[in-house]
């Protein structure tokens, strides 16, 4: 398939809903290219593997973001290798997510914007930095992904918060910088900390993400039975849910998704289609062929239109 052919939608738009994209958060893992069989060869060169993902699948999330800030070469090359109607989700940088970051990821013209007390640490955090140079920071890492957004290729960027960040001041000063760095883009959040869906703050964090115009990262992944349901909502005109897995286990995790276990989510993805510009369907379950998997198999429950791929 070429970069500009079409590739096949999760499920066609109505005129009251967005369409429902279904895609994994890795078209490169290492198990999935030597372990999984999706792809028909193990040996295919990383431009040939993209293109072939991207003619079955619609969406997909580069996670490797998250750790290393891209270059705008990259970026033109993902959205070369790929059908103009191809969706990329982009994790934020760990930095701004308040999470801790490897200093080998930072700039190196910038790390001398560092505190000095800081410069021989193991890892980075935001206060380290001059708000001058998180400034510059973020306008690096915007000018890096401008060639996905100009090309019409950027879903959204993705803020995975660390597990230790509550709601508060600091959270929302947080969530408000993002909101201003990446101003005309959508922008989802993942807060994986309980309190921000305990009792009534469950409301205000809608609220607060409705406020700011951010996407909430729905989490579909196993629960103990005393944990509570996990918050499901739209506060943007993109809805995103982040598939993990249902099974844990043992190495490797029989992760892979039942099609009843998919099949339960149908209404739950028509609800938040309903106003929405997208629904984004993330498998994060990447061990093996997971991942694509269960992205082909829920897009054949939304729309079983036959698609490329489907059996592999």
């Amino acid at each position: 398939m070429t970069a500009g052919a079409a590739p096949p939608d999760a499920s066609p738009p109505s005129p009251d809903r967005g369409p429902i994209l279904a895609g994994a958060c890795s078209w490169s893992d290492r198990s999935l290219v030597r372990e999984g069989s999706f792809y028909p060869r193990p040996s295919m060169r990383a431009a040939e593997r993209l293109a072939f993902y991207a003619a079955r699948l619609p969406l997909a999330e580069i996670g490797t973001t998250r750790w290393f800030p891209p270059t705008p070469e990259q970026a033109h090359q993902w959205a070369a290798r790929t059908p103009a109607s191809f969706r990329f989700d982009v994790q934020a940088w760990s930095l701004f997510t308040g999470a801790s970051t490897l200093p080998s990821s930072l700039w190196p013209d910038l790390f001398e914007e560092v505190r000095p007390d800081a410069r021989e640490r193991h890892r980075l955090y935001r206060e380290h930095l001059s708000e001058e140079a998180l400034h510059e920071c973020w306008a690096r890492f915007r000018h890096a992904i401008q060639p996905l957004a100009a090309s019409g290729r950027l879903g959204c960027v993705t803020l995975r918060c660390p597990h230790w960040l509550r709601p508060g001041r600091t959270s929302t000063t947080l969530l408000t910088e993002a909101r201003a760095a990446l101003e005309g883009w959508s922008v989802a959040v993942e807060l994986p900390n309980r309190r921000w869906q305990e009792g009534d703050q469950a409301e205000e964090t809608l609220a607060l993400l409705e406020d700011l115009d951010l996407a909430l990262t729905c989490i579909d992944a196993a629960r103990r039975p005393d944990q509570a349901e996990p918050l499901v909502a739209a506060t943007a005109d993109l809805a995103v849910v982040r598939f993990l897995g249902r099974r844990p286990g043992r190495w490797p995790w029989p992760w892979r998704y039942r099609d009843d276990e998919l099949a339960g989510w149908l209404q739950t993805l028509e609800r938040l289609a309903t106003g929405c510009r997208e629904v984004h369907c993330l498998f994060a379950n990447t061990f093996a062929d997971d991942a694509v998997a269960g992205a082909l198999a829920l897009r054949a429950l939304v729309d079983p239109q036959p698609v490329q791929g489907e059996l592999f």
